[in-house]
């Protein structure tokens, strides 16, 4: 639902606009934390970098990407969003699949202690 926002441990995400197969939002990531190593079973992910930098780790490889850059994530693929730095990192997130809820994700690591399969 456009509008649609969720703090998490590592910062939050917001619902910009969503249709047919996409869906976008806007993640702010604190400084010196990071997402969860996931994957999805039904959407791929093109992340803009929007302000900060971002090093990610894709399929166990590190890529960096700073303020108007972008990083492709296919659908399957290990992921996850790491901000190093001692500023927020603001990603423009585009999911484009068959399905793009909060319950297709599977956790493979979490800093946060939140269970291997969950939604978020």
């Amino acid at each position: 639902m456009i509008g649609e926002s969720e703090e998490r441990p590592w910062g939050s995400w917001t619902v910009l606009d969503e249709g047919d197969g996409f869906k976008v939002k806007r993640i702010h990531v604190n400084a010196r934390s990071r997402l969860s190593y996931q994957t999805h079973e039904h959407r791929a992910e093109h992340w803009v970098i929007a302000a900060g930098r971002c090093t990610a780790v894709i399929d166990g490889e590190t890529v960096v990407a700073g303020p108007g850059e972008s990083i492709w994530v296919e659908v399957g693929q290990a992921h996850r969003i790491t901000n190093q730095e001692d500023c927020p990192l603001v990603v423009v997130e585009v999911q484009l699949g068959s399905y793009t809820g909060e319950d297709d994700i599977c956790r493979l690591e979490d800093d946060y202690g939140r269970t291997p399969v969950t939604a978020g």
